[in-house]
């Protein structure tokens, strides 16, 4: 029974990492939007999928990747692609989705919406109905641009004043103002991308343009000869190329890849394309693959749509191979979700680590193990892939140190685990895990993870083997925290924490703490290294390098403070404790002072969240604290043996208690 248990553990685990891969890619009505996610573009100085465009741009305007009305549960979009789809070739209907998250209740009042709108009732089969209308249900802040577009040039002037004050002194609206207008911007000029937004039916303007180009050319040529010329056909080129000039300005995605004779980078807008066809005389052929793309997408033509696809792709393999295989890897790795996944499994394996304290300690801690390792795996797996993708070291900015951050610490938990066996690490292992994950999910709200270095960090060697090394350093002082904190909570609210325990959380502290010095100290280092060669000063005092020092200084302290005999157990877990505020602080902390050279990663709305999480550790620290006889694994028993008593401290086993108080006289074994 007990092996059966730890099989079906192990292959639900299992099932959770693999079901991804097994998900048949949403292609409602036949359209292969799965090949079509697949499409490279470079936006934003990187060459990425249309999947990564989607996914990435509506987790920065609603905080999450479905489309859908919360109210009925509905799904408006089978996958953020088709979502893109919408916004590139019917943006009409796209206005209606409610993509924009909006919390300040003062900014709703600005723009003359509010939760309580009226609601209208739709199906699936009638979003164009819905698009007509004017807008489809929308409810927890999430509100469609149909919404809010009449108040827009209110919000354009809102946010020039705000952007004449200091960022640091904004207030909540004056931030959130700021924030949605960037949001409608990025969505507006999405819209930009592949034609032009008012234009019915862009497939056919471009044939039209096509036939009047050869005498438009010849009346501009005459026009500036100062000949006779056709007025007319001059006009219409002069108000074509301020169309196309306008697309050209406003599109947020370049998606025309060079020509053979231009460098590999050198990618163009489809605006830009178009104004090129004034000297060349012929439409580009990648503009009018996603205009007759989009043709077939309004009229509902799946078949069209995907034998245009088809070579679409393979004349982009012709020319771009490496381009397409890295784009077609990067669209495999979203569709697989490591870390989503891996946060399930996470979850998973602290519930049976805690449980196994207390039954079936063999098979649950057994099973939370190996829990631990597929998901630790899959993290690992993520990214190694990452790294590929991005041809960088695992870090290089503040979503991937949280990534690094819980690796490197799970990677700990598991040799603490196969040393001491007793449930522990895994524990740890699932809390941080769960934890550093939802810390960059957060992260990966403003944009992009993948995104092209700062020039300030893309540099040489030193910095990799710096960020590497302190983000270690980060990792390791921050598992010392926790294992502290499982001791504090145990030995509090439970009967579980054992001498035996209690001395073995306190070796993996005291052990981890010696790690994480190293590392720290290390790291720091090399970091004075690196700044000398990229800045020319070993040290400046920036709040980022000082929180590196203050990070090596703490564990120090911790160290020399256990060495002299000035803390035992309980002081040794109250100071780990404290560790995570001042790790906590030298992660995000200095980037959200907005001062120094290493301010490059601000995150405004972390801040609470980094309050709230100082408090708590400041709780636990309290709780350490409590005399003995207020925790539950420590409380005094009295017990009579004759005409003798004994005041017996519970550590578990009373027997054992009994015998340790009697051989030591004590009435509470001091931990």
């Amino acid at each position: 029974m007990k092996k059966l248990t730890f099989l079906l553990i192990l292959l639900t685990s299992v099932v959770v990492l693999t079901a991804p891969f097994f998900e048949r890619p949403a292609c409602p009505n036949d359209f292969n939007l799965d090949a079509f996610g697949r499409i490279p573009v470079l936006a934003n100085g990187r060459i990425k999928p249309l999947d990564t465009v989607a996914r990435t741009t509506l987790l920065m305007l609603q905080g999450r990747q479905r489309v859908s009305d919360s109210e009925k549960s509905e799904l408006l979009t089978s996958s953020p692609v088709e979502w893109l789809a919408d916004v590139l070739f019917e943006p009409a209907l796209a206005d209606t989705f409610p993509t924009f998250r909006i919390d300040s209740s003062e900014l709703l009042s600005l723009l003359g919406v509010s939760e309580e709108e009226a609601k209208i009732h739709y199906d699936s089969a009638g979003k164009r109905t819905m698009a007509a209308l004017g807008f489809l249900p929308s409810t927890n802040s999430r509100f469609s641009f149909k919404q809010i577009e009449s108040k827009l040039e209110e919000l354009d002037r809102q946010n020039k004043l705000v952007c004449q004050i200091d960022s640091q002194m904004r207030s909540v609206f004056q931030r959130a103002v700021v924030q949605l207008a960037d949001r409608v911007t990025v969505y507006q000029r999405l819209k930009y991308s592949a034609q032009i937004p008012d234009t019915p039916d862009f497939l056919n303007e471009l044939t039209i343009f096509q036939s009047a180009l050869p005498a438009g050319q010849t009346a501009v040529v005459a026009k500036q000869k100062g000949v006779v010329h056709d007025e007319n056909s001059f006009k219409a080129m002069v108000e074509m190329a301020k169309r196309y000039g306008v697309m050209d300005k406003l599109s947020y995605l370049l998606v025309v890849p060079p020509s053979p004779r231009e460098p590999k980078n050198n990618w163009h807008t489809a605006g830009n394309a178009m104004l090129g066809t004034f000297d060349s005389g012929k439409i580009n052929a990648d503009v009018m693959a996603y205009a007759a793309l989009g043709h077939a997408w309004r009229e509902k033509q799946p078949q069209q749509f995907n034998e245009v696809l088809h070579l679409f792709r393979e004349q982009l393999a012709e020319r771009f191979a490496s381009e397409m295989h890295k784009c077609d890897a990067e669209a495999t790795f979203n569709r697989a979700k490591p870390f989503y996944s891996s946060i399930t499994l996470y979850v998973l394996a602290f519930f049976l680590a805690i449980f196994s304290w207390m039954k079936c300690p063999d098979v649950l801690a057994r099973s939370a193990l190996w829990t631990v390792v597929l998901a630790w795996v899959a993290t690992t797996a993520g990214i190694i892939a990452r790294m590929w993708l991005e041809g960088r070291p695992p870090v290089t900015n503040l979503y991937s140190s949280a990534l690094f951050v819980g690796w490197g610490a799970i990677g700990l938990c598991l040799i603490l685990e196969h040393t001491y066996r007793n449930a522990i690490g895994s524990a740890a292992a699932g809390l941080i895990g769960f934890g550093t994950l939802v810390i960059a999910h957060n992260l990966s709200l403003s944009g992009d993870t993948l995104e092209m270095m700062r020039a300030v960090l893309d540099s040489n060697f030193w910095l990799a083997t710096h960020v590497v090394a302190v983000t270690i350093g980060y990792a390791s002082t921050f598992l010392a925290g926790f294992l502290a904190l499982i001791y504090v909570i145990r030995g509090v609210f439970t009967k579980s924490l054992g001498k035996v325990t209690a001395d073995a959380l306190a070796s993996m502290v005291y052990g981890i703490v010696c790690f994480a010095t190293l590392f720290s100290l290390i790291g720091t280092v090399l970091g004075g290294i690196w700044a000398d060669q990229s800045w020319g000063r070993f040290w400046g005092w920036d709040p980022k390098e000082s929180g590196a020092l203050i990070i090596v200084i703490w564990n120090a302290l911790i160290l020399h403070a256990r060495w002299d005999g000035m803390i035992k157990q309980r002081g040794l877990m109250a100071l780990a404790l404290f560790g995570n505020v001042v790790t906590g602080w030298s992660w995000f902390g200095t980037n959200m002072l907005g001062i120094g050279l290493h301010s490059y990663g601000f995150m405004d709305a972390a801040f609470y969240w980094l309050i709230s999480f100082a408090v708590s550790q400041l709780a636990f620290i309290a709780l350490a604290n409590l005399p003995l006889d207020k925790w539950r694994s420590f409380r005094s028993t009295w017990v009579c043996w004759g005409n003798q008593c004994f005041v017996v401290a519970q550590l578990g086993n009373p027997v054992y208690a009994l015998a340790d108080s009697f051989w030591r006289g004590v009435g509470i074994v001091e931990a």
